[in-house]
């Protein structure tokens, strides 16, 4: 009898979590319906916000690429509005993320994400665009330029994760939900639950030392990621994130697109002083954007940076050493979050 129940509790807790699961993924979808439309491509179903360029429009269109753990609102809902009307703009949410299917394809590389974005922008006719990627959608970014040179008038990279780092390692429960059979039991069981617990904490940390603008997680439908499907496709994107950049970075001298970086020397996701400094030592024609007490969301936090840089990249004469001076000025106050730890590589 003992034994018996001693192999019933663990069963019934495991059905308890997947059901918890499945009701917070309905609960999650509700409240969070797609915003744009739907495009067939490569075998998966693209959801994508298009904005036309208004009558007067002086830049030429821009693709934004968002990064891990997120979707197309979370650079929309900063970036769209000051730029509405002045250029064409392509918000997409990448394959496997945010209301976009996986597919059949190879959306699990980079080089496979790029081929569709690629593939949606010919969809729309759009044949070339200002790249502009955040996070872990800077490797996508530079992936594109890599192998859709013709397609790419320029890089904007935001805090972005491009090169090898010390160890290579990610969080553990990126590496368990990426395994074959194990990942997919442990995404049906605890991803919500857990992530539910941890979500704000994160935000925080991920804002850090800035501070998380009100009503982030809700409007930028961050809880997305914690569906099943989604969360194991975020966490096979981390998990393979050193791989491909341990292969891709040698390549990056070959890119000749102008390239902004923009980064935080406070940053507590990614190693800003390899990432950043790293792009702007291999990509030639690239200018490297400093910003004392910035974090990891330069979308957010400095959106007005932002779009001077994309405007320098079309070509207008913008000074962003002195509109980061000016954002400096703004956030100089900003402190860390008790817990967050700011790692610095050597």
């Amino acid at each position: 009898m003992t034994l018996t129940a001693a192999a019933i509790l663990p069963l019934a807790l495991l059905l308890c979590l997947a059901g918890f699961t499945r009701a917070a993924t309905w609960l999650i979808e509700r409240r969070n319906p797609p915003v744009g439309s739907f495009a067939r491509v490569g075998g998966a179903d693209i959801h994508y916000v298009h904005v036309p360029a208004g009558a007067d429009a002086d830049l030429p269109p821009i693709v934004f690429i968002h990064g891990a753990s997120a979707n197309l609102k979370d650079q929309m809902l900063p970036l769209g509005p000051p730029l509405e009307g002045r250029a064409e703009m392509l918000f997409l949410d990448r394959p496997g993320h945010g209301w976009s299917s996986r597919g059949t394809g190879n959306n699990e590389t980079q080089e496979g994400q790029a081929a569709t974005i690629a593939a949606l922008m010919d969809h729309l006719g759009i044949e070339e665009a200002i790249i502009v990627g955040h996070s872990f959608g800077g490797s996508i970014a530079a992936t594109f330029a890599l192998e859709h040179p013709e397609k790419t008038l320029g890089l904007l990279f935001l805090a972005p994760a491009t090169h090898p780092w010390p160890g290579g390692n990610t969080s553990w429960y990126y590496s368990i939900s990426a395994l074959p059979v194990i990942g997919p039991l442990f995404v049906a069981t605890l991803s919500s639950p857990a992530g539910l617990l941890r979500i704000e904490a994160a935000t925080t940390c991920v804002f850090s030392p800035n501070k998380v603008p009100d009503g982030y997680v809700a409007r930028a439908a961050i809880p997305l990621v914690l569906r099943p499907k989604a969360f194991r496709a975020n966490a096979v994107d981390v998990e393979g994130l050193y791989r491909h950049v341990a292969k891709a970075a040698p390549r990056y001298g070959s890119i000749a697109a102008p390239t902004v970086v923009i980064a935080g020397d406070e940053d507590t996701v990614v190693y800003e002083e390899i990432h950043s400094v790293g792009l702007a030592r291999d990509i030639k024609s690239s200018e490297l954007v400093w910003v004392r007490n910035l974090g990891h969301k330069p979308d957010w936090i400095a959106p007005d940076l932002v779009v001077a840089a994309i405007e320098k990249l079309a070509g207008k004469d913008r000074d962003l050493t002195a509109a980061a001076r000016m954002v400096e000025a703004r956030i100089a106050t900003d402190v860390h979050a008790a817990g967050c730890v700011n790692e610095k590589a050597s």
